[in-house]
This record gives C-alpha cells, sequence and structure tokens, in this order.
C-alpha cells in the first residue's frame, strides 16, 4: 500500500547577473508590498484579495497564491503581523525547470516574471541529498505543489514543495504514542506514553543553537558596520548555517531512534503551520522565535520516521503547554516549572516541556484530548451530538485561573470566560 508524502527541496540560485539581481529585487519588493495592501485592507476571501493585488505588476501565479494565502492569515490563523522577509509564493501552473548533464549547474529554473516574454532562466545548486527527486521532477514521477523565492542575505533560495508516493506506515493496532515539543529552552523534548502515562522522556538542550544564533547576528551586524568584504560576509554566514543544519540533522535522527526504542510506536507532533505569522509576543521574542526553524526540524524528523517505516501525526497544537497532561485542568506555566492548580492532581510541579509533549502524545485520539473545546481537526463526537464541541457549557472550578469542562446538562445556564493563556517559545 502506497500513501503520498510531501517534501520541499531546496536550491541556491547561482549568481546572478547585475541586471537579473535587479529584476529580482524589483519582484520581491513588489510582491511583498501587494502582500501588505491586502493583509492590512483585511481582506478575507479571494475575491477580496484579487481587487487589492490585480494593479500590481507581478504574475498571475503570484498573485493566484496570494489569493490563497491572505485569507488563511486573516480567518484561518488569525495573524497579527507580517514577516518582515516575506518570500514570494508562487502556484505551480507558474513551475519550469530544464536539465542539461554538461552544464556546470545541470539544473536551470525559469523564473516567472509579469508579460509576456519576460520570464528568463538561472542555474540552480541543488541539494546533492535531493538529486533524485530533482530528477524525478523532469519525468513527471513527483507533482509540484506551491513553490517559494527567498531572499537570503546575499544569496537568493527556492524552495519547491512535491508530492510523490512511498509505502504508507501502516498503524499500528495498539500504537505507544511518542509525542515531541519543539521549542527554544529545550531544542526538542519527547516521551512515549504508556497505559496514560509518560515513560523514558528525552530532552535536548537548545543552548548550542542559541549560542550559535545569537554569535551569528552578533558578527555578520558587526561585519556589515566595518564595510567587511562580501566574501568574508558570506563565508561567516555558511559557517553558521551549516553548524545549524548539523545541529537539525543530529537532533531529528535522535528523535527517530528515541521513537523505534518502543513497541509499534507513532510520532506525534505539533501542526505548526504559520507559526511565524500568528504570535506576538513583541518585536524582540518575534524575532527570536522567527529565527529559528520549528518546521525544519519537524521536517526531517518526519522524513528519517518515513525511512523507518514510522507513522507520523499532527495534533492541533492549541492549550498543550498551559494544560495537565494527567487530569486536563489549565495550570500556570513558569519558565520550566508547569503547576496544575487542581488540587485533586497528583501533578503538583512538572517539567513544562514535558508536560506538553505528553499532551502531545495523548492527542493522538482525538476522543482522548484533555482539552476539547478548542478544536483539533475533525473532534465531533462519535454519535453526533454537540457535546464535545467548542460552545459547551463549562464550569468554574475551585481555583481562579483554572476552567474544568462539566457534562452537558440542559439545567446549566451559566459559563465560564474564556481562557487567557501565557504565551510559550511553542505555539502550545
Amino acid at each position: 500500500m502506497t500513501g503520498t508524502a510531501t517534501k520541499t527541496l531546496e536550491a541556491t540560485l547561482a549568481p546572478p547577473t547585475a541586471h537579473k539581481e535587479r529584476r529580482l529585487q524589483r519582484t520581491v519588493a513588489t510582491y511583498r508590498r501587494a502582500l501588505e495592501d491586502a493583509f492590512q485592507s483585511g481582506c478575507d476571501t479571494q475575491t477580496a484579495v484579487n481587487d487589492v493585488v490585480t494593479p500590481y505588476n507581478l504574475t498571475s501565479y503570484a498573485k493566484d497564491a496570494l489569493k490563497n494565502y491572505v485569507p488563511k492569515l486573516r480567518d484561518t490563523y488569525n495573524a497579527s503581523e507580517l514577516e518582515d522577509d516575506h518570500p514570494i509564493r508562487f502556484t505551480n501552473r507558474g513551475w519550469e525547470i530544464d536539465h542539461s548533464p554538461e552544464r556546470t549547474h545541470e539544473f536551470c529554473w525559469k523564473v516567472p516574471q509579469a508579460g509576456r516574454g519576460t520570464s528568463f532562466w538561472i542555474p540552480l545548486r541543488i541539494n546533492p541529498e535531493q538529486r533524485g527527486l530533482w530528477t524525478d521532477l523532469l519525468d513527471s514521477d513527483v507533482s509540484v505543489g506551491e513553490f517559494q523565492l527567498h531572499r537570503h542575505r546575499t544569496s537568493w533560495r527556492l524552495h519547491v514543495t512535491v508530492e510523490y508516493e512511498v509505502p504508507e506506515p501502516e498503524t499500528p493496532d495498539d500504537p505507544t504514542p511518542v509525542g515531541f515539543d519543539i521549542g527554544e529552552g529545550n531544542l526538542l523534548v519527547g516521551c512515549a506514553v504508556e497505559q496514560g502515562k509518560p515513560v523514558d522522556p528525552i530532552l535536548v538542550d537548545g543552548g548550542r543553537a542559541r549560542h550559535l544564533r545569537k554569535e551569528m547576528h552578533t558578527t555578520l551586524k558587526r561585519l556589515q558596520e566595518r564595510d567587511a568584504a562580501e566574501w568574508r560576509i558570506n563565508e561567516r554566514f555558511d559557517h553558521y548555517q551549516n553548524a545549524l543544519t548539523d545541529i537539525v540533522e543530529k537532533v531529528s535522527r535522535q528523535a527517530v531512534e528515541y521513537a523505534c526504542g518502543f513497541q509499534d510506536p507513532v510520532i506525534v507532533m505539533e501542526d505548526l503551520t504559520y507559526i511565524r505569522e500568528s504570535p506576538d509576543y513583541g518585536k524582540w521574542m518575534n524575532r527570536r522565535l522567527h529565527a529559528w526553524a520549528f518546521a525544519q526540524i519537524q521536517g526531517r524528523i518526519e522524513d528519517k520516521a518515513r525511512d523507518a517505516g514510522i507513522l507520523v501525526e499532527y495534533i492541533n497544537a492549541a492549550y498543550t503547554s498551559q494544560a495537565c497532561h494527567d487530569c486536563g485542568h489549565i495550570g500556570n506555566r513558569e519558565a520550566d516549572d508547569f503547576r496544575c492548580q487542581n488540587d485533586g492532581c497528583w501533578v503538583t510541579e512538572y517539567h513544562a516541556d514535558l508536560n506538553a509533549a505528553a499532551n502531545i502524545a495523548n492527542r493522538i485520539d482525538p476522543w482522548g484530548e484533555s482539552l476539547l473545546w478548542k478544536s483539533a481537526g475533525n473532534d465531533s463526537p462519535r454519535d453526533g451530538s454537540a457535546c464535545d464541541c467548542t460552545t459547551e457549557h463549562r464550569g468554574a472550578s475551585r481555583k481562579p485561573r483554572q476552567t474544568t469542562l462539566s457534562a452537558f446538562s440542559s439545567e446549566t445556564s451559566e459559563t465560564a470566560t474564556d481562557l487567557v493563556g501565557s504565551p510559550a517559545v511553542h505555539s502550545g
């Protein structure tokens, strides 16, 4: 039995000529103005976005991508701000590549441009580990989804989402859920849940990654202030990026090896789609969150898990860091400590990220979620009733800042005030 896998192919554009560089920069600037205009206008439908972006000098592939993207930011993900370095998104209709083994750079990409006959070709430096999928693109063995052009300091990078068939990992009859929480303080915290209890957790400290990113930011800033040669800036940047990539590869391998140590494992992670657009914790914290590639770690875990034949599931990230993994009550999180406020629960003080990882693992079964009033996909009750929906009546608990779900009763007429949780490093 086969299934469909999604992966992002990465390539760096060969240094463009001065003329092509100007055209790329002009396209990026125009796209970001159109995105900002549509977002600030409050567009929540494709028609509304189309009315805003139509006058901009962009290819239809970029405009169509904006029409799909902006409404999701507004309505689905409730984004409050945009990245400053937003990539250009294109729909798959604009995808075109060429290949010749005789060239120094075998693959070339046709950069979509507005107007007839204005697009141009540019060589690509592909990731050697992904050569097979790039070759399959030429043979139409994989299908292209959205692709993005990123401006990354002094280089340009192309990210291409592709779908291809892979052997489908079978869902075990009695799976052992293994939850992974990805953050900044602790880069990765994982635990398996057996008989409802977390066992043998794994913690990977994020200190090394934090140090590298801080050092990279400081070093590159000083080099720029001193008008250092471009080759020196690029050299230091590549050094730090390679070191961070090495950390991602090692931590993802650790995660899968840890999961393999359990009987019939299923890896469970948070759906962090648009995490870089959603949080609003202030300029300083947002910069730190945006600097770390949460999705990159998840993607590498998923790739390695697929090779190991392990199923990967994603769950809604809401309240994973604020709810007690044992009783489901909302508690307090302060730094690395989680405190449950339910007097009847044995969890008085617990490692916060480990608590989140246990919550993530427990949510593999939508009927067993500790908090059901925040939707986590298709969480409709099996009997078709509405008692698990977000409008369920809630009763106040014995302590302030804590709410419990009460059984639905026709006599219940009073509902508790919505909870407001304190922000954590991850989106839970």
